[in-house]
């Protein structure tokens, strides 16, 4: 079936008719729920019910007009809708598109020109004024009516107000240091609070570098300025949250060299952000790598070191994450996380989630060795005999069957154990499905050394 209207594929309208239909079902709901409702909420409900009629009229109006109208000129047409532009842009090939469109394709992961497939060098979409006034006259002349574009919110809620500001903040960061320190708290604040903000950094390939730029000049000149640091690496951490943004954020030359930066000698919220970000980041299988290969991994134990307990389950969150690709296994080993991690087991500190961290490196073999070396099992056994935790206890026994499976020479220990408190009977009747299992794996090995030694 053919189009028939400008409007009826336009993600602008569609996105103002599902915030209308969203706010009528809220105010219905409240209606209908309440038998003391009010005179106001009625009337708020007949206002989003009237403007959801004029925005379907008007589509319809627009729509018959425009199909009416077959001298509309080529040019006018978006080249990935094939209907009349109300919000024409350039991209960096030079070439125009209306932008709710080239928004879309963009967001979908594209960067290239649709019409060139010439990959843009950034994502910036500049007005077409020329265009845009050329349409209107046009309209006046066809009796259209077209809404200045300023109106119109994208399916990430941006303005054209929104963007000119987002723009000036940026410059802002290349400014003095008063004003690098005003725009790097807005920018925090902005991306914290509003998801589209977020978004608008993976439209410029050069947003990322701007907002980053009093930090790596800070470094070779007077220093980095404390307040700023932790404003953009919280920005940073805010901007991570946003999926399209995770891969883009991670592989910005500069992002990861200061994330470890901020890890040593940022303020403690400074550190902890960085911490969080690198887990976040770390979502993608991709930057699990790249991380792990810029040496993120040992800033990050030295802090888990340090033991401050506002950076404490951040970081903990970061190495395990970091930790689930078997490369980074390696690393982590080497650079002393298992002395660090066992250490503060046996204090009582963070103990599930460190936990987790160690039942993940039990699958290497060197961890399995430092882990014997450093008196795991006893501290093992005590936590799975004591702990209230399931996981604690799951993690505990896995960790254990792993050293049960490397040395033998502990076998003993675990009997003795056995004998005493029945811990790991007790657990493979009672524990997790996975602890079971682990359990049980245990004991078979201690009963069949048990009846080759009665047998020799």
């Amino acid at each position: 079936m053919a189009k028939t209207g400008v409007f009826d594929s336009d993600p602008t309208v569609t996105a103002k008719a599902a915030e209308l239909k969203r706010e009528l079902q809220r105010l219905v709901r409240a209606i209908v729920d309440d038998e003391d409702y009010s005179a106001e909420t009625v009337d708020q409900a007949k206002d989003a019910l009237f403007a959801l009629k004029e925005l379907k009229l008007r589509k319809r109006s627009v729509s018959l007009k425009l199909h009416d109208s077959l001298s509309c000129p080529h040019e006018f047409r978006c080249p990935l809708s094939k209907e009349l532009m109300r919000d024409p842009v350039v991209v960096s090939t030079g070439q125009t598109y209306d932008r709710p469109f080239i928004q879309k394709w963009l967001k979908a992961g594209n960067r290239t020109c649709p019409l060139t497939q010439q990959v843009l060098s950034h994502t910036i979409l500049t007005p077409n004024h020329l265009i845009r006034e050329m349409i209107s006259q046009w309209c006046k002349c066809q009796g259209i009516e077209l809404s200045d574009p300023v109106h119109y919110i994208n399916e990430e809620g941006i303005t054209e107000a929104d963007r000119d500001h987002f723009l000036s903040l940026l410059g802002k960061m290349s400014s003095s240091l008063p004003e690098q320190k005003e725009a790097a708290k807005e920018l925090r604040m902005l991306t914290k609070r509003m998801p589209s903000f977020r978004a608008l950094f993976g439209e410029s390939l050069d947003a990322i570098p701007q907002l980053l730029r009093p930090l790596s000049e800070g470094k070779s000149q007077s220093g980095i300025q404390p307040e700023i640091q932790e404003d953009v690496i919280t920005t940073l951490l805010n901007l991570s949250i946003h999926d399209n943004n995770k891969k883009l954020v991670a592989e910005t030359p500069m992002v990861i060299p200061l994330l470890m930066e901020a890890l040593r000698s940022g303020t403690i919220e400074t550190r902890s952000n960085a911490a969080a970000a690198l887990f976040t980041l770390s979502a993608l299988d991709s930057n699990k790598a790249l991380i792990g290969k810029s040496g993120a991994l040992k800033p990050l134990i030295d802090l888990l070191e340090e033991g401050h307990p506002l950076a404490m389950k951040d970081v903990a969150s970061a190495i395990f994450n970091l930790c689930i690709i078997h490369e980074n296994k390696a690393r982590v080993v080497r650079d002393g996380a298992v002395g660090v991690i066992l250490g503060k087991i046996k204090n009582r500190l963070h103990v599930d989630e460190l936990l987790a961290i160690l039942a993940m490196l039990a699958t290497h073999q060197k961890a399995v060795e430092e882990m014997v070396d450093l008196g795991a099992v006893p501290c093992l056994l005590n936590i799975i005999r004591e702990s209230t935790c399931d996981r604690s206890k799951e993690n505990g026994i896995a960790i254990l069957h792993a050293i049960c499976l490397s040395d033998r020479t502990k076998w003993k220990e675990m009997r003795e154990e056995e004998k005493m408190f029945g811990t790991i009977s007790k657990l493979a009747q009672n524990g997790t499905s996975r602890a079971k299992r682990k359990a049980s794996g245990i004991l078979e090995r201690l009963i069949r050394a048990v009846n080759l030694t009665h047998t020799a």
